[in-house]
């Protein structure tokens, strides 16, 4: 949610084009109220999202998780999106390395035997990456957090089929407890020291992840 509330904001000031993309973010880090911490929010938040999938993957990989077929390839759908997503979202601000980013990354298509040549150029919009490229990949990082949000929906509904599992493989129905006040404690607890992370990277040291 905080990824989608400062993607919002940002959308109201960022310009798609070649020629304002990389203004258009200096113009929002230096004269919006708030637009820098907005971005730092953005960013930040994007990496430690990131992180947060990275330990759910692990934990997934250790409890075994991978049996349960139907939520493991939902959510590996949702890692690869997630990774397009801010694939390019990286390449928006249209700086020299998000330039250099976006033809490299989407070059690697071009090793495709036949297709490569022209889904590259099918991607770019033309020959090079130009201005259709950055128009369509603003477009997709608008639209892809709400395919997120309803992969995400998705995968809870499959892992509450079969229920989640644990590294013994014996069955945990015995030792469940009620969700609230337990799991509500738990969650608000990790909740507000992930926040509280965010703040003091964001506040702190913006550039450390």
């Amino acid at each position: 949610m905080i990824q989608i509330t400062t993607g919002l904001f940002l959308a109201m000031h960022y310009t798609p084009d070649t020629s304002t993309a990389f203004s258009s973010v200096a113009h929002i880090t230096r004269d919006i109220n708030y637009g820098w911490m907005i971005r730092l929010l953005h960013a930040n938040g994007a990496s430690l999202f990131f992180v947060c999938l990275f330990l759910h993957i692990g934990r997934g990989l250790y409890y075994g998780s991978f049996l349960s077929l139907k939520t493991w390839n939902i959510g590996t759908i949702l890692l690869l999106t997630t990774m397009a997503t801010a694939f390019m979202g990286y390449v928006l601000p249209w700086g020299q390395m998000s330039f250099w980013g976006a033809t490299v990354i989407t070059n690697l298509l071009s090793a495709i035997p036949y297709t490569g040549h022209d889904l590259v150029q099918w991607i770019w919009g033309g020959f090079s990456v130009d201005k259709p490229t950055l128009t369509r990949f603003f477009t997709f990082h608008f639209i892809l957090p709400f395919i997120i949000m309803a992969l995400t929906t998705i995968h809870l509904l499959f892992l509450h089929e079969t229920g989640s599992n644990n590294p013994s493989g014996m069955t945990s129905n015995p030792d469940k407890i009620t969700f609230h006040p337990y799991y509500t404690a738990k969650d608000i607890f990790g909740l507000t020291l992930l926040l509280l992370l965010l703040m003091n990277l964001t506040l702190f040291t913006p550039d450390l992840l």
